[in-house]
């Protein structure tokens, strides 16, 4: 099953943040994590089709060339210098796409996945799709508490106009 949160929880999502959800509902019996034990680019590419109909590039091998960079700092006669690759990248809307699947928590990876996104030019909306469940650890459940204590704190303002997570 899919669940999804949407942060801050006082904006209503935008579409095309729904229409991701729908790319993830759309092949939720092959990739929902209490029945499968899929790797994050296994999950990405069930979902890929989708998320390219939606507009999004996106990341096709760990390759250079499959890569997505999403531009982070600019030089010299306006030349990019640093960049950071997502998973999935809707230029125009500004929307970054990262799919984690066991190491999303226990390594932190969501919170990696969250600061690049906020240092990344011109990107507006984050979503992370997280397993519901890893190792009988509610994955989706800790991520949400996350971030429902990093806005109910309000210490830290993010450069985003909202969060996804998405629960697979």
């Amino acid at each position: 099953m899919i669940h999804w949160r949407y942060y801050p929880r006082s904006r209503k999502a935008p579409d095309l943040v729904i229409s991701v959800v729908s790319v993830f509902q759309q092949v939720a019996s092959d990739i929902d994590s209490v029945h499968n034990e899929l790797s994050s680019n296994a999950v990405l590419a069930r979902v890929a089709p989708g998320m390219a109909a939606l507009g999004f590039r996106v990341e096709t091998g760990k390759r250079t060339v499959e890569k997505i960079p999403v531009p982070v700092l600019f030089g010299l006669d306006g030349r990019l210098e640093k960049s950071f690759a997502a998973d999935a990248y809707h230029e125009t809307a500004g929307m970054v796409v990262e799919v984690e699947a066991g190491r999303g928590v226990v390594n932190n990876q969501f919170l990696k996945d969250l600061f690049q996104a906020c240092m990344m030019a011109d990107v507006t909306e984050f979503a992370v799709a997280i397993r519901n469940i890893y190792r009988r650890t509610k994955n989706f459940e800790s991520v949400c508490l996350f971030f429902e204590t990093l806005y109910a704190s309000n210490r830290l303002q993010l450069p985003l106009h909202g969060v996804l997570v998405i629960g697979y």
